[in-house]
């Protein structure tokens, strides 16, 4: 496939973004093809491509860009470190619940017709072939990184004076955390918490020669890797290593003639059930099982013995084909930590968000800004700043009547908590709506809601079946009118750390349709009050579906009456079945389908006579692809200006659209309605520096640059959005660009041709 903007095969007119397409010639990327899918595990009469194997490649993808040397040496151990930790949660949930399956004999199949005992063995073989990429890469990165004074030593590689350093700082900082553990009829094998890292000996006795095995279990808040002192270049050491340096402080009076090191990963699933009367209580009591989990995974350093190894799968009770071995590092996520080294030139250039100058207009008025037009904001290349000072003005401004607002997952001290429980303590009502069910926040989110509530909060946990999803929140205020409400509708979670590396998308409004219906959807969350009606939102698990079937309807029925029929859409995963037959039918009808999905995607493009007009993309790069948009041509060659346009908080799964609470909103104003579909659809689809496309076998090849390079985030991080310009869009310089069709990308904007500027923010500035 070739690449080139000018390429309708993309189904995409260059015109909406004349000038993207610059910069230096491209080269052709390494590793510019997934091996990992051969054609034979997907036959071509199956429709559905498998859902683990899907999410095995995305994995991959991440890991490829651990191997690309066009991203600076830093960050592609972030990569590494990223595909690392994705595998262990993979093996966490996912791996768990199949081989929950197999083990209770389940003959339920999966979409691509398979039993769970048919999709383990190519799972497994897929995920050891991962693990020998992740390490033969690692080994790769380690050499390089020594090239740039960066190392990685042994015991033996110390000099006296590091190690005389080394010991001083382990008995002050290492010593007094470890407790080595004897096993034996009195020390029965110890339990061991799941993502743990363990050190396992032989040892004998030197007087006696008696032998007894012992272990001693990494603490999870020490560090992984030590920075050794005294030397100019940045040392580090293993803490495994150092354990071994140091095991007679442990165990004085023997040594270790057999040794080894392994990871404990536990199925990690809650069990939950729907008749709960307490869910906070249900959900602590949960969580405590959760944390005794049967193994699902054991990660052996491939140098163990095989003594140590029978004995550590027999007192686990682990199945033979969930061990691994691997050659170099156990517990390989926790490489993470050479990314906080000082070495600015191993890492990409710092980026600042910028805060949307619509917002100045009016002083940092928020409210104002809104008032005047709704807009939307582009994270992480628009600042995260404007949700939270949304947020914090309405907890302070004695105007406010009252906030409501979900909450899924948040960081750590979230300003978004403080900013609820300031409002609530300052007399408002405050009404928050905090899902226990955010996998692997549940702890988290359980003290938060309790920190809620000691300060007044209103605190509700949703439907008791239904995780909510969405990411709503409504501020009413008193104004010389009347009472006014506000809304914030969003993509992604109220977490300010996450929105610095996730693409996503929030539309702020006072439009009182929307309003309405954020007002409706609290009311469902919060009384079971099912809403008759909505003016401009679709929310799952009521309509959700269906909307999006009919939309698709619509668009095929257009194709089959000669009009032009097109559908972009941009989500992380699309499973759902329903979603994709309804996809495969319209593509038959001659519906031109460009679809950019980041991570796991069972339709199959490009089989003939089922989907040889749908095309699959997926966009692999230094900011994590969240934003969910769906975009229907209507009738007319995209982009246009009749297009439907949502955004969502949805993906096309079917637990978004059956078991969850989601909420798809319509964009109505015509500047953030030219953002998404002009500018961010156009940008995403035009990519071919980040872009993998989907082959019909599961597999997938790097997109290859054509001529010049485009690439979406990189775009977005020069160019300001279009709806949160503000008085900049009429700045003089701008202007005169654009009325003498002088048009410089490397410093101005892109006007859209055709739309004038007066006419385009006609609803004021």
């Amino acid at each position: 496939m070739t690449t080139d903007p000018t390429d309708t095969a993309a189904n995409v007119t260059v015109r909406a973004l004349p000038g993207i397409a610059v910069g230096a010639e491209a080269e052709t990327p390494a590793n510019d093809k997934d091996k990992s899918a051969p054609s034979a595990d997907n036959p071509p009469e199956i429709k559905f491509l498998n859902r683990e194997l899907s999410w095995l490649r995305f994995n991959m993808r991440v890991l490829a860009e651990a191997k690309n040397d066009a991203q600076p040496l830093l960050e592609r151990v972030r990569f590494l470190s990223i595909s690392a930790s994705n595998l262990e949660e993979f093996f966490m949930v996912r791996i768990a619940g199949l081989n929950d399956m197999v083990v209770r004999g389940m003959e339920g199949l999966s979409e691509d017709g398979q039993t769970a005992a048919q999709q383990i063995g190519p799972i497994l073989k897929l995920v050891r072939k991962m693990m020998e990429d992740q390490q033969d890469c690692w080994q790769d990165l380690t050499i390089q990184l020594e090239k740039e004074n960066v190392a990685l030593v042994t015991a033996r590689d110390l000099t006296p004076i590091e190690k005389k350093w080394l010991e001083t700082y382990f008995f002050a900082n290492i010593f007094p955390t470890l407790t080595p553990i004897a096993i034996d009829p009195a020390h029965p094998f110890p339990f061991l918490p799941n993502k743990s890292l363990t050190a396992i000996y032989t040892l004998e006795d030197t007087a006696s020669a008696a032998r007894m095995t012992a272990m001693v279990l990494l603490p999870a808040k020490l560090p992984r890797y030590v920075r050794l002192s005294g030397n100019p270049a940045a040392r580090f050491i293993s803490l495994e290593e150092v354990l071994d340096l140091f095991l007679p402080s442990f165990f004085p009076g023997h040594q270790a003639v057999e040794s080894g090191f392994f990871q404990v990963l536990r199925d990690s699933e809650l069990a939950v059930t729907d008749d709960a009367e307490d869910l906070m209580s249900h959900y602590e009591k949960a969580l405590k099982s959760r944390k005794r989990g049967h193994v699902i995974g054991l990660i052996l350093d491939k140098r163990m013995p095989a003594t140590l190894r029978k004995f550590l799968t027999s007192s686990l009770r682990v199945l033979t084909r969930n061990v691994f071995q691997v050659d170099s590092v156990v517990g390989l996520s926790d490489i993470r930590e050479f990314c906080a080294l000082e070495r600015p030139e191993l890492k990409y250039k710092p980026y600042v968000p910028r805060y949307p100058e619509r917002v100045n207009d009016f002083n940092d008025d928020v409210f104002a800004a809104v008032r005047a037009k709704d807009f939307i904001v582009h994270h992480p290349y628009e600042s995260f700043d404007v949700v939270m000072d949304f947020l914090q003005q309405a907890a302070a401004d004695d105007n406010v009547v009252s906030i409501k607002q979900t909450l899924y997952r948040t960081s750590v001290n979230s300003p978004v908590v403080r900013a609820l429980i300031e409002a609530a303590e300052s007399g408002k009502s405050v009404t928050a709506v905090v899902e226990l069910r955010a996998r692997f926040d549940e702890e988290a989110n359980i003290k938060l809601a309790r920190d809620l509530e000691r300060a007044g909060v209103q605190v509700i946990y949703g439907i008791i079946n239904l995780k909510t999803h969405a990411k709503v929140a409504l501020v009413t205020r008193r104004e010389p009118e009347g009472l006014r409400t506000y809304a914030h509708f969003g993509t992604g979670n109220y977490n300010p750390v996450t929105a610095r590396v996730y693409t996503d998308l929030s539309l702020l409004t006072c439009d009182v349709d929307m309003c309405q219906d954020a007002a409706r959807l609290f009311n469902y969350l919060t009384g079971y009050a099912r809403p008759e009606k909505f003016n401009n939102l679709v929310m799952a698990p009521l309509d959700m579906r269906h909307a999006i079937l009919d939309l698709i309807e619509a668009e095929a029925k257009n194709a089959e009456a000669g009009k032009p029929a097109q559908i972009w859409a941009k989500m992380n995963s699309l499973v759902d079945p329903d979603i994709t037959d309804a996809l495969y039918a319209a593509s038959q009808k001659g519906v031109k389908i460009d679809l950019v999905v980041r991570g796991i995607c069972c339709l199959r493009p490009g089989v003939k006579g089922m989907s040889e007009n749908i095309r699959v993309k997926s966009i692999v790069g230094r900011f994590l692809e969240h934003s969910r948009i769906f975009c229907f041509a209507n009738g007319e060659e995209m982009p246009n200006e009749v297009a439907r346009i949502f955004i969502a908080s949805a993906d096309w799964m079917v637990r978004n659209l059956d078991n969850r609470v989601e909420v798809m909103v319509e964009l109505k104003n015509e500047t953030v309605r030219e953002q998404v579909l002009d500018q961010i659809m156009v940008a995403n689809l035009l990519d071919d520096t980040q872009s993998w496309e989907l082959q019909s076998d599961g597999s997938y090849t790097r997109v290859k640059p054509s001529g010049k390079v485009m690439g979406a985030q990189d775009y977005f991080m020069k160019y300001p959005s279009y709806s949160g310009r503000g008085s900049a869009e009429h700045n003089p310089r701008l202007a005169a660009a654009k009325k003498s069709k002088k048009f410089n990308p490397k410093t101005d904007r892109k006007p859209r041709a055709s739309k004038s500027a007066a006419n385009k923010d006609k609803q004021g500035a």
